[in-house]
């Protein structure tokens, strides 16, 4: 898995590539927890992801937890067929916000 990071003062967007499972999970943990201190938005781009287990998906709903504990926002951009297919049968397409 890969995580390409873009910042500004106020948002911080995370691409995500390859496959998020068990294994990568706390990689994008850690990563979260480093650089979303102080932003009011976060963007998970998940166009590249081409599975996702239920490890990856607990990480994203701590993102989104996370966000809104603290005033902000989590949304996620692209997902692949494989992630939204995946949402769906999860119901956290009900509780993220896309874009």
């Amino acid at each position: 898995m890969t995580i390409t990071e873009r910042k500004n003062e106020t948002t911080v967007e995370l691409v995500v590539a390859g496959r998020l499972d068990t294994t990568t999970a706390p990689q994008l943990e850690s990563k979260l927890q480093e650089c979303t201190q102080n932003m009011k938005t976060l963007l998970l781009d998940l166009q590249n992801v081409e599975y996702i287990s239920s490890a990856g998906l607990r990480i994203v709903l701590l993102a989104h937890k996370m966000m809104t504990a603290t005033g902000g926002q989590m949304s996620v951009r692209n997902p692949s067929p494989f992630c939204r297919q995946i949402f769906e049968a999860t119901g956290m397409d009900a509780v993220l916000s896309f874009v």
